[in-house]
């Protein structure tokens, strides 16, 4: 079923204006190999879709693109209208989430990452691309002292940071950081050297960070007259029991990678969900009886596209 284009569709903002920019290790990620911008980049796509390719292919990488910040930037269009938009962008080819793990200083976490591809790309394309392209996010932490300005007093303006030494181990910066998360374990630079090796016993029997920082902070009395004293006998009294040694891994723990349907967030391995969507989404039920022609046929349309605007 063809789809009229109305010629008078608002355009997107202009691309001068200041971007929200989504926290550390999220938000938009240019896919590789796409064609120069052009005025006719997404003129087959109904208005709306149109209008939020439009907008979303001016952002930088790094900015944020969820539903909600979209709905903000874009006051044309609700909450459930965006993600309609992008449930349809991502049936046409443009997009693909993607939840990965990462390691990064001892812990294991899972992001979330939004590909955008100005060229039209279809499932097989997809599949293979994130199926090798693995997952690297930069460090939260050193990428906040870049971002991040602190408000600070004039005349301290002008003293740059101390720069945190490199080849630290997982076990120290874990007792650096025992007194962020509670300052009655605030342990000089001393104290940590000191305390290191016992810590790196944690460690090497496979706890992480977070694990560690819970056992040494949970039950604390209401003072502590010598945090490095008490955190040494936690050290010592509840080190973890070992364990036996995991099967050998056929995959780093750092390139798992699965992709999210675009509608509910349900992950599954690339090739998986076609169109970006898993089965109960593609199975969803019709528009209601009152919805315009243009709303119940949108995705169907789409597919259509995908393959018009398929590179040759």
């Amino acid at each position: 079923m063809a789809i009229q284009q109305s010629s008078s569709a608002p355009s997107a903002p202009a691309s001068s204006r200041p971007y929200r920019r989504a926290r550390t290790g999220y938000g938009k990620r240019s896919a590789p190999e796409q064609r120069p911008s052009a005025p006719s980049d997404f003129a087959l796509l109904p208005a709306r879709e149109r209008y939020v390719a439009g907008y979303v292919d001016h952002l930088p990488d790094g900015a944020a693109m969820d539903i909600k910040s979209l709905a903000k930037d874009l006051p044309l269009y609700g909450q459930m209208a965006i993600g309609t938009a992008l449930r349809a962008l991502a049936v046409a080819g443009h997009l693909r989430h993607v939840r990965c793990r990462v390691e990064s200083l001892g812990q294991s976490r899972w992001v979330t990452l939004t590909y955008w591809s100005r060229t039209a790309r279809d499932n097989e394309w997809w599949a293979l691309h994130l199926a090798g392209g693995g997952c690297e996010v930069p460090d939260p932490e050193v990428v906040e002292l870049e971002t991040v300005v602190p408000v600070v007093p004039q005349q301290r303006a002008q003293e740059a940071p101390e720069p945190v030494p490199a080849g630290l181990s997982p076990a120290y910066l874990a007792l650096a950081r025992l007194g962020r998360v509670e300052p009655r374990l605030a342990l000089s630079a001393a104290d940590c050297a000191a305390l290191e090796t016992l810590a790196a016993t944690w460690f090497a029997r496979g706890v992480d960070a977070d694990y560690f920082t819970r056992a040494l902070t949970s039950g604390l009395p209401d003072q502590v007259g010598s945090p490095i004293g008490l955190v040494r006998r936690r050290l010592t009294d509840k080190v973890p029991a070992r364990l036996p040694d995991a099967a050998p891994a056929t995959e780093s723990p750092a390139s798992v990678l699965l992709v999210e349907c675009t509608e509910c967030g349900r992950p599954g391995p690339p090739g998986a969900l076609p169109d970006g969507l898993c089965r109960a989404c593609r199975q969803s039920p019709p528009a209601a009886p009152g919805e315009p022609a243009a709303e119940r046929d949108i995705e169907a349309h789409m597919r259509l596209l995908r393959e018009k605007l398929r590179m040759p």
